[in-house]
């Protein structure tokens, strides 16, 4: 908030996040905070009531301050109201996104030594009931399982302790950790990632800062609240006071008549989320399909320069006010409804409130402006560290910086652009070539609805560029050739190198919970496949 600070916003990001809830409920007891896909709603004032209940029944059934608690639960109501009651309690909770199966959700009550799990009955055809059970049959001390659907405990809030509240010298002090997240890799074991609630609400005090809405806005969150980006987001809307509409699983047909209902101003959530409505856009030409979009917002993902403007002039809004940040660091940078088009487009915005970002070089030395290297960041959203000592010891440099592993540069205007992943880098032939280079071209293509540039490997080249192409679903009829793509490629001035010498035409992609295309998953897919120069 760069202007002086309207009455209706929490002013303050020093506060644990309970203190947080209840001080929206003070200031806007009556306002509207949360409304379902089933038209349920909750007040800021009788979302914390209702919290402070399912606090008690939880203290009743033996949850206290430090006492490690499990979630796997959808996008509801409940789920939030749950995590509320939590951190009245000052538990640890450890959400873990719905996807995640016996391997994840096995490996992260194991290292948390959780004493609860609490999870939906079926859901989406899944039985999460007998996943809980098949995870915890070998464990000497398994948690109580609590099955969300039948209702969550509740209790006499007379009965509860003082919330629990910041050390006296935060200084002096460190803030106790009250959040573990996991993040999964395809081979590794999972990576427990260890928060305060000061660092969550510092990475959503960024957030609010940079987007800047006001009570009249409505958000939408359609991605799992599992995902860091809950968080993230539950701080943004306490500290800005608007509501947001909550959607279990999302698909943009069945979704868009719920937030045109409602008359959301901001959805998103991550590219996919984008490159989703604007395809219900292109299939309903004759009208608005979100008439009272302001702006789109999310993160997680690389988004195309080009699909901002696609969505400013076909579904209208400001466009695309991209983030970025990641389990670690909940926010690192994001655009705002008051950067340029070109900086809305081409960045992934400025650092965020708070975030000491510098950007250094493979060579160690620190980059100047313009100069790609290695994005490190610092400050108080900057998670604790990782439940494995050891991984802790690596993810940080001599100076304290976190090292991200994601490629960019810092612009003389202060915004990062991302150019891709360390890991990323495709080495062909001694030459290190950008996959974010190459699919920010190709998804300008018409008959490209969505693209991951791979490297494969090559015994003559080490790793050859291979395109992984999902069309657009008007180029189904007439699908891209290699011979397009390569002659699209090389009229643009992609220096030769560079052009991709594999296609592969897919209907959907592999995807994270967040709607980040899994790459290690197409790599993994097209490795073992024989190919023939084209």
């Amino acid at each position: 908030m760069t202007r002086a600070t309207p009455e209706w916003i929490v002013p303050t990001p020093t506060t644990t996040m309970w203190e947080l809830i209840d001080r929206r409920a003070g200031l806007d007891p009556r306002g509207l905070m949360l409304i379902d896909e089933q038209g349920r709603t909750e007040t800021f004032g009788g979302f914390r009531d209702r919290a402070e209940r399912v606090a008690a029944g939880l203290y009743r059934a033996g949850v206290k301050e430090g006492t490690p608690v499990s979630w796997q639960l959808p996008t509801r109501i409940d789920t939030i109201v749950l995590s509320a009651g939590l951190c009245r309690l000052g538990a640890v909770q450890n959400p873990i996104i719905h996807l995640y199966r016996d391997r994840e959700v096995g490996f992260a009550i194991r290292q948390t030594d959780a004493r609860f799990l609490v999870i939906p009955g079926v859901w989406r055809d899944f039985d999460y009931p007998a996943l809980a059970k098949r995870v915890s049959e070998d464990l000497t001390d398994p948690p109580i399982v609590v099955i969300a659907d039948e209702g969550l405990p509740e209790g006499d809030p007379a009965s509860l302790p003082a919330p629990p509240s910041l050390p006296s010298s935060p200084a002096e002090t460190r803030a106790p950790v009250r959040w573990i997240y996991y993040t999964s890799g395809s081979t590794a074991d999972p990576k427990g990632v260890c928060h305060t609630d000061q660092s969550l609400i510092a990475g959503g005090w960024g957030l609010a800062n940079a987007l800047d809405m006001s009570r009249d806005d409505v958000g939408l969150v359609a991605f799992p609240y599992a995902h860091i980006g809950g968080a993230d987001y539950l701080v943004t809307v306490m500290v800005l006071g608007f509501p947001a509409v909550l959607v279990e699983a999302f698909s943009a047909p069945d979704v868009l008549p719920l937030l045109r209902r409602h008359q959301v101003t901001m959805v998103g959530g991550s590219t996919a989320f984008y490159i989703a409505f604007l395809a219900e856009q292109r299939a309903h030409p004759e009208r608005s399909v979100l008439p009272s979009l302001r702006l789109m917002s999310g993160g997680g993902a690389p988004k195309p320069p080009e699909l901002h403007f696609e969505v400013k002039r076909e579904i209208g809004g400001r466009g695309i006010v991209h983030g970025y940040g990641m389990t670690e660091v909940p926010m690192i940078t994001s655009g705002s409804p008051h950067d340029t088009d070109e900086q809305l487009a081409n960045t992934d915005g400025k650092p965020v409130v708070g975030a000491d970002v510098r950007v250094v070089k493979l060579d160690g030395s620190v980059a100047g402006p313009e100069e790609e290297g290695e994005i490190r960041v610092k400050g108080p959203m900057v998670f604790r560290g990782y439940t494995d000592p050891s991984l802790t010891a690596e993810a940080f440099d001599a100076d304290g910086y976190f090292r991200t592993g994601d490629l960019g540069r810092m612009r003389e205007d202060g915004h990062v652009t991302l150019t891709g992943r360390l890991k990323d880098v495709i080495v062909r032939k001694g030459e290190n070539i950008s996959a974010k280079e190459i699919e920010d071209l190709l998804y300008t293509h018409p008959k490209v609805e969505d693209v991951a540039v791979i490297g494969l490997p090559d015994p003559q080249r080490g790793e050859r560029v291979c395109a992984v192409v999902q069309l657009a679903g008007r180029a189904e009829a007439d699908p891209l050739t290699f011979e397009e793509m390569a002659t699209y490629c090389r009229d643009a001035g992609l220096m030769v190198q560079k052009v991709p010498e594999q296609l592969e035409l897919r209907s959907e992609m592999p995807r994270a919970a967040t709607g980040k295309i899994v790459k290690t998953k197409l790599r993994d897919e097209y490795a073992g496949r024989p190919w023939r120069a084209e």
